[in-house]
């Protein structure tokens, strides 16, 4: 007989600093997919859903889809938005009649209006459901805010070993082998999960470089290696979430009778990210030196990238902020590809006057003007699109993005993607897709702070990231925490990793 498994996705990387809710229409804006349109949709992507719909085709299960849903990190979800889209995979769960498994894609850091631990609080829903027996696994996202709660009710967590993310594919493949050896009894896979007291740490999970990270993966790689060791996983943790569960942390699946040795290396890990908390290979420059680089000239090795950090639409920022706009347009800098800029007026004003017209703009600058007033400029719109796409990737390989309605106007010499649905600038077809070839300009702005290195790096001559200000600084002295637990570093003078530490 077939292992029935339940198949789901449900993930969102919460700022719970942003004024902006999370609304069920954001996740319809990425993809909000129910039941067996998920295969169809995801079939053959790099996605997790993806990885999990190939397993089910090698194991031979009968797989219930219940909803594939994500949508771009910004504030805390809605209660509607978080109760319906936990009900529809809870319904899933209580409608399949028998089930042998559960796979899971979470992120690791959503936070609802009423849960500040939504992912615990779904898996414990789950457990609940389906009873002690039932192995769940569970992918997370590198930057998970990973619980006690979601350890206790889940078999197996499996973090992205990646950043950029691109090894979501690869991680759904691992997590359902060990739910294929938990069914047919050969596994008997739990989890322990260890958190410090640390608000940051493992140098954000950063992966492109030698380092902190990189060595961390090296000992995980080498203890599951070890018999009764299932799976070692490394959260860097989102720090732009008020909630007491905050930070880094290490879980780790193992088997019953290697409980032990699964904490001994939790806390030799933990011990590491600790002894090594300083370290970070972050590099922000101010917008004044990222103008300085532009004017530098080009010597025809591909583009300057600007990283627009601190206002990254995949940690929670508006996606409208335009200090570096303004700042290039006031530079006289020219053959520049900007992308993007958040602003459906303008988008609706440039569609209303057609391909070739010349609009006067007030671009962006509308969610906060703290963080840069509007850009007002004549405009030329060279481009109108619905602003879909697929990924070339290596992130999210074959996975659809929608930008919505978008313009492509040029305002002096830069050439501006102004889009309707916030997205991060991941993949080339955000400027190839709207006739924009960025191989071939001298200066491209980005609006991620990691994950653009995937597709980006390669074709560029130099990389500058910057702090223009945004929501997503990396200066945490801007944040005011009320839930956070405390003692904590660096926000406290804590000299012991496991002070007020919680473990299972």
């Amino acid at each position: 007989m077939a292992y029935r498994v339940l198949i789901a996705q449900f993930m969102h990387e919460t700022n719970t600093f942003s004024k902006l809710p999370t609304t069920l229409d954001d996740y319809r804006r990425r993809f909000l997919v129910e039941g067996e349109a998920m295969v169809p949709k995801f079939k053959g992507t790099k996605n997790e859903i993806g990885g999990y719909i190939d397993a089910a085709a090698k194991y031979g299960w009968e797989p219930v889809y219940a909803v594939a849903a994500n949508a771009t990190p910004s504030g805390k979800l809605t209660r509607e938005t978080w109760e319906t889209i936990r009900d529809r995979i809870a319904g899933a769960a209580r409608d399949a009649g028998r089930l042998d498994g559960i796979c899971l894609s979470l992120h690791g850091a959503m936070v609802s209006e009423t849960e500040d631990d939504a992912e615990g609080a779904l898996l414990e829903l789950l457990r609940g459901i389906v009873g002690p027996d039932v192995p769940i696994a569970a992918t997370l996202d590198l930057h998970a805010n990973a619980t006690v709660r979601m350890a206790r009710h889940a078999n197996v967590l499996l973090s992205y070993r990646t950043y950029p993310h691109i090894d979501g594919y690869e991680r759904a493949v691992q997590a359902a082998a060990l739910v294929q050896a938990a069914m047919d009894g050969t596994k008997q896979p739990r989890c322990l999960l260890v958190q410090p007291a640390m608000l940051e740490g493992a140098d954000h999970g950063r992966t492109t470089q030698p380092g902190l990270m990189r060595d961390l993966l090296a000992r995980a790689d080498d203890y599951e290696k070890e018999p009764g060791i299932d799976a070692v996983s490394i959260q860097a943790g989102f720090t732009w979430a008020d909630i007491p569960y905050t930070g880094p942390s290490v879980a780790v699946s193992h088997e019953p009778a290697a409980e032990a040795r699964a904490r001994a290396i939790a806390a030799a890990l933990v011990d590491e990210i600790w002894r090594r908390r300083d370290e970070s290979s972050s590099d922000y420059r101010t917008v004044a030196e990222g103008i300085a680089a532009a004017r530098a000239k080009s010597d025809g090795k591909g583009p300057l990238v600007l990283a627009d950090g601190t206002d990254n639409p995949g940690g929670g920022g508006y996606n409208d902020t335009t200090p570096v706009l303004q700042a290039l347009l006031d530079a006289g800098i020219a053959n520049v590809a900007f992308g993007t800029i958040y602003d459906p007026a303008t988008v609706r004003q440039a569609m209303a006057a057609g391909v070739g017209a010349e609009i006067e703009v007030a671009l962006g600058g509308h969610t906060d003007e703290s963080m840069g007033k509007p850009v007002r400029a004549r405009a030329v719109v060279k481009m109108l699109s619905d602003g879909l796409f697929r990924n070339d990737g290596p992130m999210n390989a074959g996975v659809e993005t929608n930008m919505g309605p978008t313009a492509v106007l040029r305002i002096g010499g830069v050439d501006v993607v102004t889009i309707s649905n916030r997205i991060q600038t991941i993949d080339l077809q955000v400027f190839l897709s709207q006739g924009i070839d960025p191989r071939a300009k001298d200066v491209v702005v980005v609006k991620s702070v990691q994950h653009f290195r995937a597709a980006y790096a390669p074709i560029a001559r130099e990389i500058v990231l910057v702090d223009s200000g945004g929501i997503c600084s990396p200066d945490i002295s801007r944040l005011t925490f009320a839930k956070l637990r405390r003692p904590i570093w660096p926000l406290d003078g804590v000299n012991d990793p496991y002070a007020g530490m919680k473990a299972r």
